[in-house]
């Protein structure tokens, strides 16, 4: 495949396969490859099962390769692109096909949850560059994810917005300079609501985030600060720090994405109007600064406007789920992977309205209990991930059923 030249750094255009194509972050990438045609352009799209979304994205954007999680949208996928020269794959496979695809340079891991882990490590052995938005593949595989890494000399560049804050503070900066990482976090849309009151909130108050517009399972995630929990674990492994000097901060404007303490006690800060557009083009256009202000309107920072910046410290109590996080971390080896499993069935058991909000905690805290004694000594491995998650994905369904029953 050929490519012409970048207009503004004289390189050629970065071949980009968007894992997660009709996703919030997939398709808020596609704006980014779409306003910069001369810099960007996609060459694989891959969805679970939204065949439609999927087949009018690569309408527009003429990927060579498109995938298709869900194999029963095969067929329908295949004939809304009959006679496009576009090839078209489904299943586990596909989607490693995708993220490994000759033509593709850089890979954007944005599916959700667990799920994104194997294209992200066949991405990353094939030698690509990865803008990851993917949380859980750290959270899960965050020690063989290092490793490879390392040995492959390739560098993740975050598309968390935390990350990527973290990320640009860091940019320039010598290495070991810095002592302690700050995570901020919305609040989400219970961050002055009592443990008690949470009992009986819906999923349209859950889903009603007051900063930011994200999918289902991030939301929801956000609104538990099992995020934050998740993105801590993430820091942990992005930059090397220990989860003792990762402090997380409430920050309910949503303004100040991250902030980084150096040894010298200067502190950095990005700062920026939630937008993932930003650290999306950040992670795809470095080391060069995309000009979002001109070529796509982003709206400006206004400090007076806003007025004030505030910080608080989080309710653990509250939010159980980010103490657990931070034990998790502490404790390591495959204690992160069985709390992602009960966290991914609580969530879905939320979001059909089987449990309450409060309920998904208790889910993923007793499953966790419950199982990470059987997997203390083992080795963290591709193979003893998979048989935690499954493990914890059982448990988890059995405290599920358990609280239904009630």
């Amino acid at each position: 495949m050929k490519s012409r030249k970048n207009s503004s750094s004289g390189s050629a255009r970065r071949r980009v396969a968007v894992m997660g194509s009709t996703g919030s972050i997939g398709r808020q990438t596609l704006d980014i490859i779409g306003a910069f045609p001369g810099e960007f352009e996609a060459v694989a799209l891959t969805a679970n099962t939204n065949w439609e979304a999927l087949a009018a994205q690569a309408l527009s954007h003429r990927p060579a390769l498109v995938a298709i999680a869900d194999e029963q949208c095969l067929e329908p996928l295949r004939e809304a692109l009959a006679g496009t020269g576009i090839r078209v794959a489904a299943g586990k496979e596909a989607l490693v096909e995708a993220a490994t695809l000759e033509e593709a340079d850089t890979v954007v891991g944005a599916l959700v949850g667990y799920s994104g882990l194997d294209s992200t490590i066949a991405a990353l052995e094939a030698g690509k560059s990865v803008a990851l938005a993917n949380k859980e593949t750290l959270v899960v595989a965050g020690e063989i994810i290092s490793r490879i890494v390392s040995r492959k000399k390739k560098r993740i560049i975050p598309v968390d917005s935390e990350h990527s804050a973290i990320f640009q503070c860091l940019w320039g900066e010598q290495p070991r300079a810095a002592s302690r990482i700050i995570l901020t976090a919305s609040g989400g849309p219970f961050r002055t609501l009592s443990r008690s009151r949470l009992e009986n909130v819906t999923l349209s108050q859950a889903l009603s985030h007051p900063n930011w517009n994200m999918g289902m399972k991030v939301t929801i995630d956000s609104a538990t600060m099992m995020n934050k929990g998740f993105e801590m674990i993430e820091a942990r492994w992005l930059f090397d720090m220990a989860p003792q000097d990762i402090e997380v901060l409430v920050h309910p404007e949503s303004i100040v994405h991250s902030m980084v303490e150096f040894v010298d006690g200067s502190v950095k800060a990005q700062l920026g109007l939630p937008d993932m557009h930003l650290p999306i083009a950040v992670a795809l256009g470095y080391p060069h600064r995309l000009d979002l202000l001109g070529k796509m309107g982003t709206r400006r920072l206004n400090l007076a406007e806003i007025g004030k910046l505030t910080f608080e410290t989080p309710d653990f109590n509250k939010f159980p789920l980010l103490s657990l996080a931070y034990a998790a971390a502490e404790r390591g080896g495959l204690v992160p992977a069985l709390m992602n499993a009960a966290n991914e069935v609580a969530v879905k058991a939320f979001a059909e309205g089987r449990i309450g909000f409060n309920d998904i905690s208790r889910v993923v805290i007793s499953t966790v209990n419950d199982t990470k004694g059987a997997f203390r000594d083992e080795a963290v491995t591709l193979a003893s991930i998979a048989e935690a998650h499954k493990e914890g994905t059982k448990i988890a369904f059995e405290h599920t059923f358990k609280i239904i029953k009630k």
